[in-house]
């Protein structure tokens, strides 16, 4: 019986040949990863979407803006959660595996989900339809905490050094893709099925379609191979040389300690991208409906335009930075993000084709820091503690900057007014700036061998 055997390719630079994985290997991973990634991010969106009829439903009709408001804040709930699991999902992805880790968060998500479609009613078991709520969401933040940095583990190990940044870009751009579908998804139940079906029942079949996927992206992940890196690092510490001792491995927290320099640079690299992703990601399409009064249907649909532009742009900055480095493109990314920031604000007056176009514009700039953003985490932190160094910092950044981007962009238009959407732009840009600022800190990471970081 024979195998697919990995083959060299030679160099450019005329370095040594690079070995790159047979192509079903690539496959299963590309495959794997992203869909796990998707599904993680479609549950984010359909959650976000259908928050209204969860309201309803789950909680007691006697006061329904309190029970939008409860709805939120449990959705808020998974973002307190994914610090913690980041820590445990870390822990596994170093200790265990990055398969490993990757699979249990994807079965996790996939149980948070089923349990969402199947709570029964407020109606049927008052207060505990809204505990299995909580509590499915607990569950699916602590996966989420520790999806990403996994998958980025993952991705990045199993990448070609030379085309590390292009693999990365899988990880925004599949991301992307499940948004989309969830809200696709929103768009096409609520017309085809009457208020009263939605309500009733309706809005359920996103969250079990989204078990579905979960399952079969487990079963696409349990096929995948493990990290070479990975499994370098466990055999080189559980090797007994006659005459050699092992390398010393400290324990967790001095591995992290000793890399706190790292875990700075991952919030100074994340604290912006995760707020102007938000914005104009996300959130841009719903401030053109209530507050600029463009047309619903028009302003989503441009939401929708702009985020497959993003899609495009990701694989083009992620090979850009293969060939350039990758400091030049966060540099560009985060200095060009900061720049557009207020002539696109002031773009948006009245109508969705200045909309779709500002979304467009600042959206490819943030497409730069976010193809490679993964790659270049993994390129901090050696092998031993690559998943966890990444977890941790990411996801206490990720709640405390991404999480309160929604209350801080309508808090600001509370306490300042009509200066308020200035006042968060500058904020904003601040931001974008530390993540510059950190950028100059940074060793450039293109081409490196990540077994010798």
């Amino acid at each position: 019986m024979s195998f697919p055997r990995p083959h060299t390719t030679k160099q450019s630079d005329g370095s040594a040949p690079e070995t790159r994985p047979p192509r079903s290997t690539t496959i299963k991973t590309l495959i794997g990863t992203g869909a796990g990634n998707a599904v993680e991010w479609y549950d984010w969106a359909i959650y976000a979407t259908f928050a209204s009829f969860i309201a309803s439903q789950l909680f007691s009709k006697q006061d329904s803006s309190s029970a939008f408001l409860a709805t939120l804040a449990i959705f808020a709930v998974g973002f307190v959660a994914r610090p913690l699991g980041g820590f445990i999902f870390g822990w596994i992805g170093d200790k265990v595996g990055r398969k490993a880790s990757m699979t249990l968060c994807v079965g996790l998500a996939s149980l948070g989900s089923l349990a969402i479609g199947l709570t029964p009613t407020y109606d049927s078991i008052g207060a505990g339809a809204s505990l299995m709520l909580l509590v499915a969401r607990l569950i699916q933040g602590l996966a989420h905490g520790g999806e990403l940095p996994s998958a980025q583990t993952y991705l990045s190990e199993m990448a070609p050094s030379s085309r590390r940044g292009y693999w990365a870009s899988l990880i925004y751009a599949s991301g992307t893709v499940g948004i989309l579908f969830g809200t696709l998804l929103g768009a096409v139940l609520s017309s085809a099925m009457p208020e009263s079906a939605m309500a009733a029942y309706g809005w359920r079949i996103p969250f079990l379609l989204g078990a579905v996927f979960g399952l079969v992206a487990l079963i696409m992940r349990s096929r995948m191979e493990e990290s070479e890196l990975f499994k370098s690092e466990a055999a080189a510490h559980d090797a007994v040389v006659p005459g050699h001792h092992a390398p010393a491995r400290g324990g967790l927290f001095t591995d992290l300690a000793r890399h706190w320099r790292q875990a700075l640079q991952v919030i100074g690299l994340t604290v912006g991208l995760t707020v102007a992703y938000y914005v104009w990601g996300v959130s841009t399409p719903a401030y053109a409906i209530n507050v600029l009064k463009i047309d619903a249907a028009e302003a989503l649909w441009a939401g929708v335009a702009a985020n497959l532009v993003f899609i495009v742009a990701l694989p083009l900055w992620g090979r850009l930075s293969d060939r350039i480095g990758r400091k030049p493109v966060l540099l560009i990314s985060g200095i060009g993000s900061a720049l557009l920031f207020f002539p696109a604000t002031w773009f948006v007056r009245d109508s969705a084709l200045q909309l779709g176009l500002a979304m467009s514009a600042m959206l490819i700039f943030i497409a730069g820091s976010a193809s490679i953003m993964p790659a270049v985490y993994s390129e901090l932190f050696p092998t031993a503690v690559r998943t966890i160094g990444v977890a941790i910092p990411y996801a206490l950044c990720v709640a405390a900057f991404g999480g309160t981007a929604a209350y801080l962009q309508a808090g600001f238009g509370i306490w300042f007014g009509d200066a308020g959407p200035t006042a968060f732009a500058l904020y904003t840009i601040a931001l974008l700036l530390v993540g510059t600022a950190t950028v100059l800190s940074l060793r450039e990471g293109r081409g490196v061998d990540l077994s010798n970081r």
